[in-house]
């Protein structure tokens, strides 16, 4: 798609709020509220901490052979119960809110075969995952719904690409797992659709094991937890609300009123359960955090604290374990990023209620769960001084610096999002990089964003001037935050795969909003 075309169709964008189901509340920046706040006013919301927290299932292959494994995925639409007694329609991965999760093991290849059964088209993106051009999910790579796409719909997407896709309207994703053991998630990645699309229910857990982290004595099992965090806004009859121009997703993209500026809701999900309460013994546990939400920042902390000792062993982030331990007493998430953190609840006493909470929240927002603890119990688990070896890349040997500031531009009385003031477009490459090289890049913004980078992990070197890092930092990361009037400067070494890949604001109104940029590596 031409520029030209591309900056005719988000002309339209932000055109104005006609037809928007829930009270909003809108605001550049208030807390963890990048933007618009949908209220839920006439739903039935359940009281905090009445429903039990679950799990979503491991999807396991459908076939192996050598050293590959194959799975089969269907995006669907599908009712769920996420408000009790209301049927929620979404679009999910095997009808999943979120999807089901996948557990891979370093050096075995997972080929996803994802069918299309959506009314609209889908993109899969694996986040943080190092994987090859044509399986990365690129916004225009698009898998089209099995039961057709009209010419009438077809303007949108003239000149995109559909690399990969098979005639029964499926698509081989190929991930080689050659990382480290992290957790990982996927999500949808369509150009211009990924917000709406995301918020209906197109994402989940990919986490990687491998023998380093095996070795380890960190809690396993059933002690080993995911915990995705999205806020989501519901209406009386429990269907998701959010304030597309065209709610159908087929043909203008955009939002109506200020919700260009990131859609938050006032209903907290963890694993797709409203503030839901797990009952835990009295051991350590092992937390995978992600923030899942569309633009929404949290800081999490737990109530009380323990009576001694902070209360989370952060243990690794975006790209793995960390090589040594960080104790915190808060953990600040923006969209994208994930934290693996060790809660030791055996350090507190038999019954006490324990909220994680969120103090960039209010009202519904400032908590997300509940932990109840049961009776101690025998616990062989630890957190070592060591976790693993973490190669530091050198800003000495940085071939190159490229600076990259992001903005909100005003055009012809509509709201736009650049990146050195341009609009995306996949027919434009902003870097032209070399594999095996490193880089330092650069970020500015008057205002937050999340930065997210595809391919390759990226190392947090300065905020502002300072090499004084936030615990959070620490580590090989993929998404960073971008704070207002703040330089965020990170190490990027371009290793394994070449082709053009993207990297954008992860507050996903924004990115649908144009704020997204192409890189291609040669």
């Amino acid at each position: 798609m031409s520029p030209l075309s591309r900056r005719r169709l988000l002309g339209v964008i932000g055109a104005g709020s006609a037809g928007l189901a829930l009270p909003f509340a809108a605001g550049c920046d208030n807390g963890g509220d990048s933007g618009a706040v949908l209220r839920s006013e006439q739903a039935a919301l359940p009281a905090h901490f009445t429903l039990p927290f679950k799990k979503p299932p491991v999807i396991q292959p459908t076939s192996s052979a050598g050293t590959t494994d194959y799975f089969d995925v269907r995006a669907q639409v599908a009712k769920v119960e996420i408000l009790p007694g209301l049927q929620t329609e979404i679009f999910g991965y095997n009808g999943l809110f979120p999807g089901p999760t996948f557990a891979v093991r370093k050096g075995r290849t997972a080929v996803v075969r994802t069918r299309n059964d959506l009314p609209v088209p889908l993109v899969t993106h694996l986040h943080g995952g190092h994987t090859p051009q044509t399986s990365d999910g690129y916004p225009t790579d698009l898998v089209l719904p099995t039961s057709g796409w009209p010419a009438a719909h077809a303007e949108h997407h003239a000149g995109m690409k559909m690399a990969g896709e098979t005639s029964d309207g499926s698509r081989d994703y190929t991930y080689p797992n050659d990382h480290r053991a992290s957790t990982l998630w996927y999500h949808d990645h369509r150009m211009d659709f990924t917000g709406p699309q995301v918020w209906r229910g197109l994402f989940g857990l990919y986490l990687v094991h491998d023998d380093v982290e095996d070795a380890l004595p960190l809690p396993k099992g059933e002690r080993d937890v995911p915990v995705i965090i999205a806020d989501r806004a519901f209406d009386a009859d429990g269907k998701l609300v959010y304030p597309s121009i065209d709610p159908t997703l087929k043909t203008t993209p955009g939002v109506t009123g200020d919700a260009h500026n990131g859609m938050t809701g006032d209903v907290i999900l963890v694993n797709g359960v409203p503030w839901p309460k797990f009952e835990v013994q009295g051991a350590k546990y092992r937390l995978r955090l992600l923030n899942a939400s569309n633009s929404r920042r949290y800081r999490v902390k737990l109530d009380p604290k323990p009576g001694s000792g902070a209360p989370f062993t952060l243990v690794g982030s975006d790209g793995g374990l960390l090589a040594k331990p960080q104790t915190m007493d808060s953990i600040y998430m923006v969209p994208g990023e994930r934290f693996d953190v060790v809660v030791d609840f055996g350090a507190y006493a038999p019954g006490t209620k324990v909220t994680l909470k969120n103090s960039l929240g209010d009202g519904g927002t400032a908590e997300l769960m509940q932990f109840v603890v049961g009776a101690k119990v025998s616990d062989g688990s630890s957190v070592p001084a060591t976790l693993s070896t973490v190669e530091r890349l050198d800003p000495a040997k940085a071939v190159r610096t490229r600076t990259f500031t992001f903005a909100e531009f005003r055009e012809n009385g509509h709201s736009m999002y650049k990146i050195n003031g341009q609009v995306f477009s996949p027919d434009r490459s902003w870097a032209d990089v070399k594999r095996g090289e490193t880089e330092i890049w650069e970020f500015t913004s008057s205002t937050h964003h999340p930065v997210h980078i595809h391919l390759s992990p990226f190392q947090v070197y300065k905020r502002g001037g300072s090499t004084s890092l936030n615990p959070e930092d620490v580590g090989w990361k993929d998404t960073a935050r971008l704070m207002p009037n703040e330089k965020l400067s990170v190490l990027v070494r371009f290793d394994g795969y070449t082709g053009k890949y993207v990297f954008h604001c992860h507050n996903l109104e924004h990115e649908d909003m144009a704020m997204m940029a192409n890189f291609t590596v040669s």
